[in-house]
């Protein structure tokens, strides 16, 4: 059986990925915040990247499979999957590294692809970046890069600031010009899973196959949370449209785990 490592599972994706996969492979996760709910937990270990080296747990647990869903200081996130990447040219297993559609925030003219050449702006795409060129280095069969775009879902930390946004009366802030696509947290955990199941290797992209304008989106989501003609505040950052989105093209998903906008509208309703 698989012996899976999720860095994060304390996060919104980790944990969702961690309910998912548990009840199929021998699952393991880390937590830094959120103690008490999962200090009981046997199946996870506390795990702090800034104090703390990766190997000592790597060495301990002997996971084939690592998943990477941490989030925090940045510097502290590349050290550590550099530790990663050297545990893995030594033992029998592979990095599932969950980036960003932020490595091609430096191109807006097009969609982009997976195996297009990245250029970031932003300080988070570039660190993004920094970890993906070193995976991409190592055989094929040692890594997967999923890039996602933004990533929403019932009780998704993006669907409660915009109900919480909404009901304190605070402006949403959108981007008229900005194109982009999105995901849901059930879909991706599915597509992760299939992704391990058929030892696929490479990059892939798990956005939705369409595209929208991200204020459309956001009003979307406001309207089937009950909210009509939400406040918005309209940031216009260039005069002309510009893209932020990951589609697949060279390693296309199986139909029944493609996603669309509407899809991702609809998985959002607060249950």
């Amino acid at each position: 059986m698989k012996k899976i490592l999720i860095l994060g599972a304390s996060g919104f994706i980790g944990n969702a990925l961690y309910k998912e996969l548990c009840s199929y492979f021998d699952t393991y996760g880390t937590y830094y915040s959120n103690a008490k709910s999962f200090s009981k937990n046997q199946k996870f270990f506390e795990y702090d990247m800034e104090s703390e080296n990766i190997e000592i747990l790597l060495e301990n647990l002997k996971p084939t499979i690592i998943i990477s869903a941490l989030r925090g200081n940045f510097d502290a996130q590349v050290s550590t999957h550099f530790s990663i990447i050297d545990y893995l040219l030594k033992n029998d297993c592979k990095l599932i590294f969950i980036s960003s559609a932020n490595v091609f925030d430096g191109f807006t003219n097009y969609p982009s692809y997976e195996y297009d050449k990245t250029l970031s702006q932003s300080i988070y795409g570039r660190f993004k970046i920094k970890i993906e060129n070193a995976l991409l280095r190592l055989p094929n069969n040692k890594y997967n890069v999923l890039r996602l775009p933004m990533v929403f879902g019932a009780n998704s930390p993006r669907v409660m600031e915009i109900k919480n946004k909404i009901e304190f009366g605070e402006p949403l802030e959108v981007f008229p010009n900005v194109i982009i696509n999105a995901t849901e947290v059930s879909k991706l955990t599915q597509q992760v899973h299939y992704l391990i199941n058929r030892k696929k290797q490479g990059v892939f992209h798990l956005g939705s196959n369409d595209l929208t304008h991200q204020n459309d989106l956001i009003t979307d989501i406001a309207e089937v949370l009950g909210y009509n003609n939400p406040l918005l505040k309209q940031v216009y950052d260039s005069n002309y449209d510009r893209f932020l989105a990951v589609l697949p093209k060279d390693n296309p998903l199986p139909k029944n785990l493609q996603v669309s906008i509407h899809q991702v509208i609809q998985a959002s309703i607060i249950i």
